[in-house]
C-alpha cells in the first residue's frame, strides 16, 4: 500500500524511510513555512501601516482589505505545498462568485467562512508556526553540522581520538534528524489540512448552487420536451392525418379489387399505423392532456390505455407546479410499464394526494414480487428522475409479491 503522507511514513522500515525522499520533503515543507511565515508578517504590517496612512485618503481602505484577503493567498500557496507531505489534494473550499468583476470577487469573498478561517491560519502561521518550523530546521540542521565541522574548530585543542569518533557521528545524527523533522512536518500539514479543509457550510452553499443548478436543467429539459411535443402534434401529425385523408379520397375514385386501390388501401392502413406509433411518441414526450388537464387526467388516460385492469384514487383537487406533474406522470408510466412487463400481476392501483407540501405517489400490484433495481427493470432511472426534483423513492416487494412503489415529491409553490 502506497505511503500517502509523512506521518505514515514514519511507520516505514529504518532503512527504506531514510533512503526515501520523505525526510528531504518534510525539511523543504518546514522551510518554505518558515520563510512564507516571516514573510507574511512583513507583509501585513506593511499593509496595515499603509491602511492607517491613507485612511486619511480613504484609498486606506484597500490596505484593510488586502490584509484581510492575504489569507486567500496564503491558503492557497498552502494548499498546493502541502502536497510535499500529504499526497491527497486539499479541495478548494471558495466557490465562484455569481457575477463577473471585482466588486462582485470581493463580497463574495468577504461572505465566505472559508476566508475568514484563511486569515485565522495566516496569523497562528506567521505568529507561532513559522518560528516553531524554523526551530526544527534549525535544530535538524545545525546539530549535524557542528558534528562534521567539530574537529575544524577544536583542531589543536583536543586529541585526534575525540575529533574522529566526532566526526563519525554526523550519519547518526542526520538519520536521528530525519524523525523529528518529518513527524513536524506531517503534524504541520494535519493542522493545516484541518483549518483549510472544507466546511460543511462552504459545502452546503454549493450544494445550494447545485440544486438551483439542477433545478434550472429540470425546467429547461421540460421547456425543450413541450417544444418537441407541439412541433409533432402540430406538425408530422397533422400531416400524416391529411395523408390518410387524401389516401381515402383517392380509394373511392379508384375500381374495387383493382391492383391500384390495392396498393391505395395498404398505403392508408400503414399511414394509419403510422400516425398511431406517433401519437404514442407524442404521449411518451409529453403527453398533450397533461397540459391541458393535469395529473388526474393524464394520470387516468395511462390506466386506460394499461393490458393490466387498474384502480384509481387520485386526491388532486388543483394543478400542482409542472415539474412535479411531469415526474409524477412518467413515474406512474415507467411503474405500470413494470407491472405488465415484469409483475405477471392481474391487478394494479395507483393513488395520489397531497399532504403536508408533498405529493405522495403510491404504485401497487399483486404480481409475483422481487422487483430489483439492478436487473434493469427501470427503477434506477424512476429514482433519477425523482431526485432531479428532490423527490424520495421507496419500494417493498418480497418474493410472492404484493409490490409497493411509493414516491414523495415536493410540490410547495
Amino acid at each position: 500500500m502506497p505511503v500517502r503522507n509523512a506521518l505514515e511514513a514514519l511507520t516505514m522500515r529504518p532503512t527504506r524511510f531514510l533512503l526515501s525522499s520523505w525526510p528531504w520533503r518534510s525539511l523543504a515543507y518546514l522551510t518554505g513555512g518558515a520563510l512564507i511565515g516571516i514573510t507574511t508578517i512583513f507583509a501585513v504590517l506593511f499593509l496595515l501601516a499603509a491602511g492607517v496612512v491613507l485612511s486619511v485618503l480613504v484609498i486606506g481602505v484597500a490596505g484593510y482589505l488586502a490584509t484581510v484577503l492575504s489569507g486567500v493567498a496564503v491558503g492557497r500557496l498552502e494548499r498546493w505545498r502541502m502536497r510535499l507531505v500529504d499526497r491527497d489534494e486539499l479541495p478548494n473550499p471558495h466557490r465562484h462568485p455569481g457575477a463577473p468583476g471585482l466588486r462582485a470577487w470581493l463580497m463574495c469573498r468577504l461572505r465566505e467562512q472559508a476566508t475568514w478561517r484563511e486569515l485565522g491560519y495566516t496569523m497562528i502561521s506567521a505568529l507561532m508556526l513559522c518560528w516553531m518550523d524554523a526551530a526544527v530546521v534549525y535544530a535538524a540542521a545545525v546539530v549535524p553540522t557542528m558534528l562534521l565541522f567539530g574537529p575544524v574548530y577544536l583542531y589543536g585543542e583536543t586529541s585526534l581520538w575525540i575529533m574522529i569518533p566526532v566526526a563519525a557521528c554526523t550519519p547518526v545524527a542526520l538519520a536521528v534528524a530525519a524523525y523529528p523533522v518529518t513527524a513536524w512536518a506531517g503534524a504541520r500539514a494535519a493542522m493545516a489540512r484541518a483549518l483549510l479543509a472544507p466546511r460543511s457550510d462552504d459545502s452546503d452553499a454549493k450544494l445550494v448552487e447545485l440544486s438551483r443548478s439542477r433545478a434550472r436543467l429540470v425546467d429547461a429539459f421540460e421547456v425543450e420536451r413541450r417544444r418537441i411535443e407541439r412541433d409533432l402534434h402540430d406538425g408530422a401529425q397533422q400531416r400524416l392525418v391529411a395523408l390518410s385523408m387524401q389516401l381515402g379520397l383517392a380509394r373511392l375514385e379508384l375500381a374495387d379489387g383493382s391492383p391500384a386501390a390495392t396498393q391505395v388501401t395498404a398505403a392508408q392502413q400503414l399511414a394509419k399505423e403510422t400516425l398511431a406509433e406517433l401519437r404514442e411518441l407524442i404521449r411518451g414526450v409529453h403527453p398533450k392532456v397533461l397540459t391541458d388537464r393535469g395529473l388526474a387526467a393524464a394520470v387516468g388516460d395511462v390506466a386506460g390505455h394499461a393490458p393490466v385492469p387498474v384502480d384509481l384514487d387520485l386526491r388532486l383537487t388543483g394543478r400542482l407546479p409542472d415539474a412535479v406533474e411531469v415526474t409524477a406522470y412518467f413515474v406512474v408510466v415507467e411503474a405500470l410499464a413494470n407491472v405488465a412487463k415484469h409483475s405477471e400481476a392481474t391487478r394494479a392501483a395507483v393513488s395520489a394526494g397531497v399532504r403536508g407540501g408533498r405529493l405522495h405517489l403510491d404504485v401497487r400490484d399483486d404480481g409475483r414480487g422481487g422487483a430489483d433495481p439492478e436487473r434493469g427493470t427501470g427503477l434506477t432511472g424512476l429514482a433519477d428522475r425523482v431526485a432531479a426534483v428532490d423527490g424520495t423513492v421507496a419500494l417493498s416487494s418480497p418474493p410472492g409479491g404484493p409490490t409497493l412503489l411509493h414516491v414523495e415529491i415536493p410540490c410547495a409553490s
